[in-house]
């Protein structure tokens, strides 16, 4: 294998070629879009600067490992901030948790809610470290590409009741409601419903006790900056601008890739980061396998969609840290409205991203940097006209902000924009505007997932949230780990 192209430069995309690479094959990158990062995409207006996400970097080493394959280091391209409190959850009746690895602090705050739950709380820990072991350690980065290998797997996640969900497990060792709530929203994290979510999934708890929660200095753009640069040190190409339109095919081979421009490329073998029904759909086209893979994707179920607002203010809050969750008046009615029923609820609850209290460089001086993002219906389930009810749920949003931390919002904003499921579904490729790709739960996990091989054209592979292990940073990162080794292994 001498020639690969990878589609999209996401993580997933980015750390796989860097892999690829530096194993001395030839990569290339072709996106679609003007800048790098796929949905880690930032924004640059009037003199704010905005991530579109994600935001919360977890388990930093598995990044660092993509510096050390060659003997380099991530800190001269990245700086990486700890952020603390990890995230402070807020409800509507004004109680606030800090979420943090301070056991003092946890301590206090759980007995705050609940007296004894404190000794229940060590008891998930001790579960959480367990999943963390059996389903992010030893099964994060290895690929699932035949029923026997998820037969080998079964025993461990049997043991700690994988067929559960993420909430049942943690109501099974806390009482207080609103603490059931703090350990089993992170789910949400990646596309996940708490109340269906395999409980294999507690193991992100674990992964940020151990790990922390990071930011990159200058934004997360600076991290996707930082693998950029990276990966062109050790040779690589990127082409940006240029959308795929087509994975060409002959028999059982990959053999080119071809773009909107009329640029092609014979290859060795294709990658893609891309989002998968628009892959099997759109760019395989052709394809007899492909299209039957892509029926059969078609009745899967995907994760919702986000509406996200950015905006930038008058001022500086110190008293609201880089990461906030606001929970809404209900948990399991709003998870329902949004995963089962397809409903855009008249409450919500909201994730709050303020970078500017940990990098002030990201506003003019004086003033502040923030998005707002709402899980929401995608748009198989609820299929509006964002054009004509984003403005409608923007200033919801936004009030919402204000009655809870910054009462004069309103008359404070220098500049704002929204993000909804039909720009996930027109930048993105995103199928059904899905923030997540395929929702994870059970029975799309492992060997359920999208392989990191694919079963007839065996040059062809897939990285990110699609494929196992799912979304988030530290899971495209570890799909890429599994389908280079699958790639260079041959």
């Amino acid at each position: 294998m001498k020639n690969v192209v990878v589609i999209g430069a996401g993580f997933g995309g980015l750390a796989l070629a860097i892999r690829l690479q530096s194993a001395g094959i030839q990569t290339t990158i072709i996106e679609s879009r003007d800048k790098p990062g796929g949905r880690a995409y930032y924004w640059e207006r009037d003199g704010f600067t905005f991530d579109g996400g994600p935001t919360v970097i977890t388990d930093p080493a598995c990044l660092e490992e993509l510096w050390q394959l060659t003997g380099h280091s991530m800190a001269d391209d990245v700086q990486l901030d700890p952020v603390s409190p990890f995230y402070r959850l807020n409800w509507a009746d004004g109680t606030n948790f800090d979420y943090t690895n301070d056991d003092t602090l946890l301590r206090s705050q759980i007995e705050r809610l609940h007296p004894g739950d404190w000794a229940g709380y060590q008891k998930f820990l001790e579960y959480s470290a367990g999943v963390f072991r059996e389903g992010y350690e030893k099964l994060g980065h290895v690929a699932f590409l035949d029923f026997a290998s998820m037969i080998k797997a079964a025993p461990a996640l049997a043991k700690y009741q994988a067929w559960r969900s993420v909430y049942s497990i943690v109501s099974g060792f806390v009482k207080s409601e609103k603490l059931r709530e703090a350990l089993s929203f992170h789910t949400l994290l990646v596309g996940g419903n708490p109340m269906t979510t395999s409980a294999i999934y507690a193991l992100i708890h674990k992964l940020e006790r151990d790990g922390g929660v990071w930011f990159a200095r200058g934004g997360t753009n600076r991290l996707v900056a930082g693998m950029v640069a990276h990966f062109e040190r050790l040779g690589g190409t990127m082409r940006l601008g240029d959308p795929v339109t087509a994975i060409e095919t002959l028999g059982d081979r990959a053999t080119g890739v071809a773009t909107q421009s009329g640029w092609r490329m014979d290859v060795d073998a294709v990658a893609a980061n891309s989002d998968i029904m628009h892959t099997y759909r759109d760019l395989l086209s052709t394809s007899r396998s492909a299209q039957r893979t892509r029926a059969r994707l078609e009745r899967k179920s995907y994760s919702p969609s986000l509406f996200v607002v950015h905006f930038g203010i008058k001022g500086s809050w110190p008293g609201i840290p880089h990461h906030m969750i606001l929970f809404g008046p209900r948990y399991k009615g709003l998870l329902s409205d949004i995963y089962d029923h397809g409903v855009l609820s008249e409450d919500f609850s909201l994730y709050l991203h303020h970078p500017t209290v940990t990098d002030p460089a990201l506003a003019p001086e004086g003033h502040s940097t923030f998005y707002a993002l709402a899980p929401v219906p995608h748009r198989g389930k609820f299929p509006v006209d964002w054009a004509e009810v984003g403005p409608i749920l923007e200033k919801r949003i936004l009030d919402e902000v204000g009655r809870r931390l910054i009462p004069d919002i309103h008359e404070r904003i220098v500049t704002k924009f929204s993000y909804a499921p039909s720009d996930f579904e027109t930048d993105l490729n995103a199928h059904l505007g899905s923030a997540f790709s395929l929702e994870p739960v059970l029975t799309q996990s492992a060997y359920f997932r999208v392989h990191n091989r694919d079963d007839a054209i065996p040059n062809l592979f897939f990285v990110g949230a699609g494929t196992h292990p799912g979304a988030g940073i530290p899971g495209v990162v570890g799909s890429a780990k599994a389908t280079a080794r699958l790639m260079l292994e041959g």
